[in-house]
């Protein structure tokens, strides 16, 4: 039996379940698309490109992430399946084993950062407040604090937590955060003189867009967990489009102002103190909570994945996940993760650029899942995919990888795909 909002993920959700909205799916992407690792991936871009061509960074990156992410996302509302349990349907059942693993090493990787972001920020707004050196300045007890509240409403499920938390009162609360720091910036920035400054070059603008893209891209291997409710193709798409674009947009672009006009060094502190300053640190707090959603979501989604290979009950895995990441938070520092976002790039956005060819084109939105355990053919487009990253991230720097990794990979896909599954037989999924 089903606690209410968790679900067997490699079974369809029925279509009476099938309860999100539009503006349900609104406001999940745009709470998921806020966050401090938002603002600090925004502080990353601000020397090299400046304040225009960051923001330029950005839009390019997060628009064509958003319409691959919704793309995505239609899947699950198509199938009413998990994300790992759909790979199934193109790389059969075996070969979606090993998606299945690195999507729980890098959620388990994701949820801690979570967890440490949130730590961090907390500690310093405690010391502000308090005392140095109090208990509310106390790391430890953030990262325990933090860890509790992500596992539990992992271990509640999305409908809980998506209707009964977020659309309710979570998202306005997010929005007159966002809007006051946007005041903030526009009453005491001299955001004309920001815009004329070129940045200093440091990191090339294919870069910026290969950082910005991998936002939006690295919830590809989630996003079917939550839009598997999903009522109608089109309220997934627009909601997921538009919600994660808004909110992405706005707290990146932020992250780049305010480190330009408030924090130049880039110092992650520095940063963190310029938005403590603003509104006595209460916009601050208010997108503090908001993180614990990404954790969420991190943390319930490792335990969806998990569920392929373990068979177990997703509250239960979500709950050991939860304790796994609040101890790994415990014992790691925070680390410049412009690398972990690049490499989240480099093997997930070729799979589904191979996973979008075959459901859109090859079945045709159809559910229907090949009579073999294993895909080599979609394995193959995937390692294309995969080479096709490295090669030119390490090659040609400057011209960007992620977007040629996804198009040669569905390219491959298609065509192999067209080549040797001709006649080859399906089963209902």
């Amino acid at each position: 039996m089903n606690t209410p909002g968790t679900y067997s993920p490699d079974i369809p959700v029925p279509a009476g379940k099938r309860v999100f909205g539009g503006r349900d799916l609104f406001s999940l992407w745009f709470s998921l698309g806020i966050g401090l690792m938002v603002l600090q991936t925004g502080a990353l871009l601000a020397p090299g490109l400046g304040l225009s061509g960051s923001l330029l960074a950005i839009v390019l990156g997060t628009l064509v992430g958003v319409l691959l992410l919704a793309a995505v996302g239609v899947i699950g509302s198509d199938t009413g399946l998990s994300s790992m349990a759909a790979l199934k349907l193109s790389l059969g059942n075996r070969g979606a084993a090993l998606p299945a693993v690195l999507n729980l090493l890098q959620l388990i990787g994701w949820g801690a950062f979570e967890i440490i972001v949130m730590r961090d920020a907390a500690s310093l707004l405690g010391a502000k407040a308090f005392v140095e050196g109090s208990l509310w300045a106390n790391p430890l007890l953030w990262t325990l604090i933090f860890g509790a509240l992500a596992t539990l409403l992992a271990v509640s499920g999305p409908l809980t937590f998506v209707r009964q938390v977020l659309r309710k009162w979570g998202i306005w609360l997010l929005l007159a955060a966002c809007i006051w720091l946007t005041w903030n910036l526009f009453a005491k920035a001299d955001l004309a003189a920001l815009w004329t400054q070129a940045g200093d070059g440091s990191l090339p603008f294919a870069v910026g867009f290969d950082i910005a893209i991998a936002m939006p891209l690295s919830w590809l291997p989630l996003i079917a967990d939550y839009s598997r409710f999903g009522k109608r193709a089109a309220g997934v798409f627009g909601g997921t489009a538009l919600g994660f674009f808004i909110g992405n947009f706005w707290l990146m672009g932020l992250g780049v102002a305010y480190t330009l006009a408030f924090a130049p060094s880039g110092e992650t502190n520095a940063l963190l103190l310029a938005l403590a300053g603003a509104g006595m640190g209460i916009p601050l707090l208010l997108i503090l909570l908001d993180e614990s959603e990404n954790a969420f979501a991190d943390i319930h989604s490792a335990a969806v994945s998990s569920g392929i290979l373990l068979k177990a009950k997703v509250e239960h895995l979500a709950l050991a996940i939860g304790v796994i990441c609040t101890l790994i938070a415990c014992l790691a520092p925070l680390a410049q993760y412009q690398n972990f976002l690049l490499l989240i790039g480099s093997v997930f956005a070729p799979l589904f650029g191979v996973v979008l060819v075959d459901h859109f084109i090859l079945r045709r939105r159809s559910a229907q899942v090949r009579a073999t355990a294993l895909n080599g053919m979609a394995l193959l487009a995937w390692l294309g995919g995969l080479a096709t990253y490295h090669l030119l991230a390490n090659l040609y720097p400057n011209v960007g990888a992620t977007l040629p990794a996804l198009v040669v990979a569905g390219v491959l896909q298609f065509m192999l795909g067209k080549a040797f599954n001709r006649g080859r037989g399906t089963v209902p999924a």
